[in-house]
């Protein structure tokens, strides 16, 4: 039964990573032909919102007391508003490539705050995973930047790519707890609520100043991906994972989304698929399969108790 959960896990995280490469691609089109960074966060959060209200409706519902209502509260500022305003805004104005780039250091950061805030052990099959999925990322990524015409980066987008990973490792770190005391639907309906109260005032302008008539149906099919399946969809199954796995766990799973993003790229004919591109993936789920089976601190507690020695 335990090892049903944890495959049903890693499949869930897996998917929303999967759901989230193409994001980026496909957001940064919408981005290029109308919809603006901050619009685009707005779309997301409110249409999250609505979502997750409506399906809640005909799901068993949970009293959420007032001290988790604020720490929820405080989840949705950085889970949701500073990483999808970061995030978004900054792919608006850097290349998908260098976003990608920046992406691979979310597992590192969370490294660093899950020992600090969970006091899970820093092992040394730890350091080499995520420094194995980090190379391989970096790989493939810099491997398809020399085969792909994209726009030069930008240092200020680079910086807010950087800091919405520093915001998603800190929610990742530090709100584990309350996450897993709730069921998907009622912790998200009320996570993007409070995300909605932050975001409307401040992307009124941006989504009163769209060319809404300009905006071919194309570009709003590629808006409605970004909010229904890298929303909605990708933020329930991020949860499902959330409750089973590690904070580090989940984070090497960040790595699929710059391989996505070069598939994507093979697909349409913008990349190639060769030697260096193989290696690169071998390595990147080396690196997570390393971070996987490394002991937890709940694990080596366990051996302590029973009086065995601490293994890495």
């Amino acid at each position: 039964m335990r090892n049903a959960k944890a495959v049903k896990a890693h499949i869930s995280i897996f998917s929303a990573c999967l759901i989230w490469g193409l994001m980026s691609p496909v957001g940064k089109d919408a981005m290029l032909n109308g919809v603006s960074g901050l619009a685009m966060v707005a779309f997301r959060v409110v249409g999250g919102a609505i979502l997750f209200w409506l399906t809640s409706i005909f799901m068993k519902s949970q009293k959420v007391p007032p001290h988790d209502m604020l720490m929820i509260a405080l989840a949705a500022v950085l889970g949701l508003v500073c990483n999808q305003c970061c995030f978004t805004i900054g792919l608006s104005i850097t290349s998908p490539i260098n976003a990608s780039i920046v992406t691979t250091t979310l597992p590192i950061i969370t490294l660093i705050l899950a020992a600090l805030f969970l006091h899970e052990p820093v092992t040394g099959k730890k350091v080499i995973g995520i420094f194995c999925g980090a190379a391989g990322a970096l790989m493939l990524i810099l491997g398809s930047a020399s085969a792909v015409n994209a726009k030069v980066g930008d240092i200020r987008g680079d910086m807010l790519c950087l800091v919405s990973q520093i915001s998603f490792a800190g929610y990742l770190s530090i709100f584990k707890n309350i996450i897993k005391k709730y069921d998907v639907f009622t912790f998200q309906k009320w996570m993007f609520l409070f995300g909605s109260i932050i975001v409307i005032p401040l992307s009124f302008n941006s989504v009163v100043s769209l060319p809404w008539a300009a905006i071919s149906v194309a570009t709003w099919g590629e808006t409605a991906f970004v909010v229904v399946g890298s929303t909605f969809f990708a933020y329930i199954l991020m949860m499902i994972g959330q409750k089973v796995l590690r904070p580090t766990v989940i984070s090497m799973y960040n790595y699929v989304q710059p391989v996505v993003a070069c598939v994507v790229s093979v697909i349409a004919g913008l990349g190639v698929f060769g030697w260096g591109q193989s290696i690169a993936v071998v390595l990147v789920f080396s690196g997570v399969y390393l971070v996987t089976k490394s002991k937890s601190r709940n694990d080596m507690l366990k051996d302590a108790a029973a009086g065995n020695l601490p293994r890495k």
